[in-house]
């Protein structure tokens, strides 16, 4: 049994893990390592988030989940089941157990009764990594199937780690610059309605070698790729028409891709996941917000980046020039810019 000196010897050590500064891939080790170290864990979900659409950008998947991924992603957008993630990341409370919204009849959830159960699993964990009000990522933490349950107090130390975790994986968007290459033109993925792979074009064979592979051999492509096609079947059951799903990645190369999902129509039902360089403003809207930005900044720097001069900012959002200087200081602060001409060099250069 840990000692409550132990216990919070390891919190420190995951707090410090999301202040490190350190890639996605590398707080999640640490997130993982350190919550072991202070309550049982049978299995681990962890993914990354686009903070805008709320799809996931990147899946780390420990056994025996791995075994059910597809079933795991239908239940997830298929909108019917508790703790969902995006409406966690929309609530006022970000974390939850299935014992607890169900009130311990775990069998109301159809999670539970056809994925968790058959494969021996029982309560879960879930929590949408919120900071501020953007979501940058999913947990969700799962014990063994039988009567023991996560507790009040392990809910409530996921509660006051979920904001820390959500700052690490926004500053790991900030680590994605690597080498340049020539932007690739747009790549195709089709899928079956299994999500089973049927066919890539070359292209996309090289876009999603950009992508960054998840915590799992079994899923032969990007999660982003499969939980894309998901919430594309989901939006048809619910809607009869497709919504065109998106989420947006940074590439191992530093650019921004953006993914979206549409039907192909013939003999045989076909999904095709299309990968394309992210046009500039959708990859400068998720740096703005990568920076932490309020929305107010945002605005202003992106304004900026249009060559809008500092008495135009003031006319055009009617207020006064001296509230424009004070929200340019903030923006070159969270930056780490010096003038006007940095902003516009540092987001444009990390942009394509």
């Amino acid at each position: 049994m840990n000692t409550r000196a132990a216990t919070e010897r390891a919190v420190q050590d995951v707090i410090r893990s999301c202040r490190a500064g350190g890639t996605a891939a590398a707080l999640e080790d640490a997130v993982l390592r350190g919550l072991r170290r202070v309550m049982p864990i049978d299995a681990a979900f962890l993914a990354t988030a686009d903070p805008e659409t709320l799809m996931f950008t990147g899946i780390r998947v420990e056994e025996p989940l791995s075994l059910v991924s597809a079933s795991f992603l239908d239940n997830e957008f298929g909108g019917g089941d508790v703790n969902r993630f995006a409406s966690l990341a929309r609530s006022r409370d970000h974390v939850s157990s299935l014992d607890a919204v169900t009130a311990q009849d775990r069998m109301a959830s159809a999670r539970y009764r056809e994925i968790m159960r058959p494969i021996g699993l029982g309560d879960e964990l879930r929590a949408a990594l919120v900071t501020g009000d953007q979501c940058w990522g999913y947990l969700c933490l799962h014990r063994a199937d039988g009567s023991l349950g996560f507790t009040s107090s392990e809910t409530a130390l996921i509660r006051r780690l979920g904001p820390l975790i959500a700052e690490g994986l926004r500053h790991a968007v900030l680590m994605g610059d690597g080498p340049k290459i020539p932007r690739p033109p747009a790549g195709v993925v089709v899928l079956d309605d299994a999500l089973d792979l049927v066919a890539t074009t070359p292209e996309g064979d090289e876009l999603l070698s950009l992508v960054a592979g998840d915590g799992s051999a079994r899923l032969p492509l990007p999660g982003v790729v499969f939980a894309i096609a998901a919430a594309l079947k989901e939006s048809e059951r619910r809607d009869g028409a497709a919504l065109a799903p998106r989420a947006r990645v940074r590439g191992r190369s530093g650019h921004w891709l953006e993914i979206h999902a549409s039907r192909l129509h013939g003999v045989e039902p076909r999904i095709a996941v299309v990968i394309t360089p992210a046009e500039r403003p959708s990859a400068i809207r998720i740096m703005l917000s990568a920076y932490g930005l309020s929305s107010r900044e945002q605005e202003i720097a992106t304004r900026v980046l249009r060559g809008e001069s500092t008495r135009e900012i003031s006319d055009n959002l009617h207020i006064s020039v001296h509230t424009v200087q004070d929200h340019l200081k903030k923006i070159f602060d969270k930056i780490g810019v010096r003038s006007r001409r940095d902003l516009v060099a540092h987001l444009l250069g990390n942009s394509g």
